[in-house]
């Protein structure tokens, strides 16, 4: 079997809870077409003991898409993982990075970090399993241990077990006392440590992840890591994204206009209600993913206001993105 010609991980979209799922990740795909995606965290529970569908069906036209689990145990992620694989995800990615309590009382996310044989031992058994690429999601330290020596031994102990791409949110996780915005916002960055350890580990494919949010901080980056990937601003300002596959992958095409996005995007969700909506999907599962597309426009706070109003949404009609977008375009001078 010829093997999948995928785009490198040059810029990608971070895996957030709540926010990233599959009405998202086909949202982010009418903007752009080489970006890769990622999932929700996914735990191994919900696979192994769980409704698989539910947790891992997924659009064709998501592609380059990557399935993030939360785990701790070997086996069980082995398992999770090749249920990935036969899904049809390009890459299986092993989130240490979350450091909610909640996932921190499953025994996996950013804790992780210290116990780094448990993790190579936790790539090696999915790599066992699967033949598509194994990643790792990391900050650089945990609590108060801040050397660059912790990360950098971190990584070297995984890469033991065979794993080649590391993605380096480049802050300290705070385990207790911070909650996970906090987390986000109050340890500094420290983007050096992602690009020592690119200096250190030349052959691995290293990304770095946390605060960035404009293409010359791409730019800067791409001076020192391979990749990008970017979290909260991709999300609330996803239009960013637009000039990305020309910009960064060589991309001849034109890049799509906003109401292309928006046309595209209405036979996806007529689809998806026809399909879904007995088993309760409603128009706001999808629409609420779309509030920023108009980010930075005048008449954007219109544009949020028809996309937010409860008896519109509940009327259940994916025509009113393009209301949405008569109504910006009437509020602009």
């Amino acid at each position: 079997m010829t093997a999948k010609i995928l785009p490198s991980r040059r810029l990608s979209v971070a895996p957030m809870m709540d926010w990233t799922d599959r009405h998202c990740r086909v949202f982010h795909r009418q903007i752009t077409r080489h970006t890769w995606l990622y999932t929700e965290m996914v735990t191994t529970g919900a696979l192994v003991y769980g409704d698989v569908e539910r947790h891992l069906r997924f659009s064709e036209e998501e592609h380059p898409v990557a399935l993030q689990l939360g785990g701790s145990d070997p086996a069980d992620l082995a398992v999770s993982a090749k249920k990935g694989q036969d899904w049809g995800y390009d890459e299986i990615n092993l989130n240490c990075g979350c450091p909610s309590e909640r996932v921190q009382k499953g025994a996996f996310g950013a804790c992780l970090m210290a116990e780094p044989q448990l993790v190579a031992d936790c790539v090696k058994a999915m790599r066992d399993a699967v033949t598509i690429d194994v990643t790792v999601k990391h900050r650089i330290g945990i609590d108060q241990t801040e050397s660059y020596d912790f990360v950098r031994d971190f990584v070297g102990t995984v890469a033991d077990a065979g794993c080649r791409t590391f993605i380096v949110h480049a802050r300290n996780a705070i385990l207790k006392g911070l909650s996970p915005k906090e987390n986000r916002e109050i340890p500094p960055l420290k983007y050096e440590y992602a690009y020592r350890l690119k200096r250190d580990f030349p052959d691995f494919e290293i990304l770095i992840n946390g605060g960035i949010k404009t293409e010359a901080e791409i730019d800067l980056h791409l001076q020192h890591v391979d990749g990008v990937m970017l979290g909260r601003e991709a999300y609330h300002n996803p239009f960013m994204m637009a000039g990305f596959d020309q910009r960064y992958y060589g991309d001849t095409a034109e890049r799509p206009t906003r109401e292309q996005v928006l046309a595209a995007m209405v036979p996806y969700i007529e689809a998806q209600l026809k399909n879904e909506g007995g088993r309760g999907l409603k128009l706001n599962s999808i629409t609420r993913h779309m509030l920023g597309l108009m980010q930075g426009l005048p008449g954007a706070k219109s544009f949020r206001q028809t996309l937010s109003d409860s008896k519109k949404l509940a009327a259940g009609d994916p025509r009113l993105l393009l209301e949405a977008a008569a109504r910006l375009r009437l509020s602009t001078p």
